[in-house]
């Protein structure tokens, strides 16, 4: 190769090696240049952020010390008005203080009066009593009795007259009551009365269960009758099986046994299977069926009434209360009616109607329990309460309305007064014949019992009872006394819904004949 060749060679890397070298020189003083301004720019920045902290901080230090001193100032103004209460209150004091002492003072004038005063009405005293002996002596001596005995004398003489004249004043202020008070309680029941209408329902110890054919009835009581002891047995109903065509009679005090008998009965001749087997089995599902109508009824007359937040098991006994009657009427419905005239009353009266509706609803679930208790059904009943978390006053109108608890809130009158409402209105309750005339009878012998009544009559079944007296026996200022005496002792001897009107006749007849 020429030498040429390779010097040029040479001298172009060392050139191009002198360029890279030279390149790269002025890269890195480019590179160091522009760290120093970023780290320039860097310091600068910092500088200014911490200026600003600086300023921040100071500012921040001014407010809190602001703050603690509006705070101290606060605290002062409050210790300097506490002071200056203080002294008002001591100055206060200081002439309370001196008032007492003037007060004091001034009893203790009184007080040394009084004592003289005392001494010299003891003086007169003694000069009365020895005055009075003097008139008593000669007037014994001039009548020739005793102290003793005219005071007996007078006593009975007068002992008769006091008593029409205290007969006629009670009945006065009675009347005065009656056209006062009894105005506006009169308006407040008729209204309520007025306001609510329901319907009466005859419950019965038996139930009629109609069958098509007499054919049928061979079939219930099954071989040997086992299918009829069965059906008692599963149901706790006696099942009456006679003569009366085309009707089995379904016999037993418990309302909700009679209708799951029923019930049973009309599955089992529907479906046409009817061996003990299978009578347990639809008696069963007839029960449960029951127990769900029960609660659906609970919740529905829950429902209707507005009646909110009941517990599970109330619910249940309001349900239970549509099998159960009281007199021939139907539990719930009296219920029903009661919550309704509760809420009506309570409204007149100014008070809260959902809560007498509610005590109304629950006054009676003691007639429903599950187990039986020696226990009032009132009673009962506000136990059942309490222990569902029923408010006070509602246990206590509950328990009260029969009298058997003292009535500790308004509602408890209310509910006693619209329970009798709804029982003891003309067609609610059906009474046995028999109790009703023995009823009667009491009422007339009763006022019999008193000398001068000649004849006595119950009309209005019951609600009033008219007293015939002889005018030659009885004055008129004692008919008072006695129409008093005889409902006093209707009141304490006897038992009845509703009241009883007392009406004393006496009148003077003159007869003659023309012949």
């Amino acid at each position: 190769m020429d030498i040429n060749i390779i010097v040029a060679i040479v001298l172009i890397a060392a050139a191009f090696a002198l360029g890279m070298f030279l390149a790269q020189m002025m890269s890195k003083r480019n590179a160091k240049s522009a760290a120093n301004e970023i780290i320039e720019k860097a310091r600068l920045e910092a500088e200014v952020l911490k200026n600003n902290e600086v300023i921040k901080g100071k500012e921040e230090g001014m407010g809190i010390q602001r703050d603690a001193e509006k705070q101290a100032n606060a605290r002062l103004s409050k210790v300097q008005a506490v002071e200056a209460k203080l002294k008002q209150r001591e100055m206060q004091l200081n002439q309370q203080q001196g008032e007492v002492q003037r007060k004091r003072n001034e009893v203790d004038n009184l007080k040394a009066s009084v004592d003289h005063q005392s001494q010299v009405l003891d003086d007169r005293k003694k000069e009365v009593d020895r005055l009075e002996k003097t008139v008593r002596d000669t007037l014994e001596h001039v009548s020739g009795l005793s102290a003793e005995e005219a005071k007996e004398k007078l006593v009975e003489s007068l002992r008769d007259e006091a008593k029409t004249a205290a007969a006629s004043y009670i009945n006065d202020i009675m009347d005065d009551a009656k056209l006062t008070a009894n105005k506006e309680a009169k308006r407040i029941i008729v209204e309520t009365i007025q306001r609510v209408a329901t319907e009466t329902a005859i419950e019965n110890a038996v139930t009629v269960f109609h069958i098509d054919n007499d054919e049928i009835k061979g079939r219930i009581i099954g071989r040997e009758g086992r299918n009829i002891r069965a059906l008692e047995a599963a149901t706790g109903i006696e099942i009456i099986v006679d003569d009366t065509p085309e009707a089995i009679v379904l016999s037993g005090f418990d309302p909700v046994r009679r209708e799951i008998a029923r019930l049973a009965l009309h599955q089992l001749v529907a479906d046409g299977r009817i061996h003990p087997a299978r009578i347990e089995e639809v008696v069963a599902k007839v029960r449960r069926q029951v127990e769900d109508e029960i609660i659906e009824t609970g919740k529905r007359t829950a429902i209707d009434l507005g009646i909110h937040g009941l517990h599970p098991e109330l619910i249940r006994l309001i349900g239970k209360m549509k099998y159960r009657s009281s007199y021939g009427q139907n539990l719930l419905q009296h219920s029903r009616e009661t919550a309704n005239l509760c809420a009506i009353m309570a409204s007149e009266l100014g008070l809260n109607p959902k809560k007498a509706r509610r005590a109304g609803l629950l006054h009676d679930i003691g007639k429903v329990p599950d187990d039986e208790p020696e226990l009032p059904h009132a009673q009962l009943g506000m136990k059942l309460a309490e222990k569902y978390k029923e408010k006070a006053d509602i246990c206590n109108a509950i328990g009260a309305h029969h009298d058997e608890e003292e009535a500790t809130s308004l509602y408890a009158p209310i509910v006693q007064v619209c329970d009798a409402i709804s029982g003891a209105r003309p067609g609610a309750r059906r009474e046995v014949v028999e109790a009703y005339i023995k009823r009667l009878n009491d009422l007339e012998k009763l006022a019999l019992s008193y000398p001068g009544v000649v004849k006595t009559y119950a009309i209005q079944a019951g609600r009033e009872l008219r007293v015939i007296v002889g005018a030659d026996k009885i004055s008129d200022a004692e008919t008072e006394k006695l129409s008093t005496e005889i409902a006093q002792k209707i009141q304490d001897e006897l038992t009845y819904p509703g009241q009883v009107r007392i009406t004393v006749i006496r009148e003077t007849r003159a007869v003659s004949y023309a012949k």
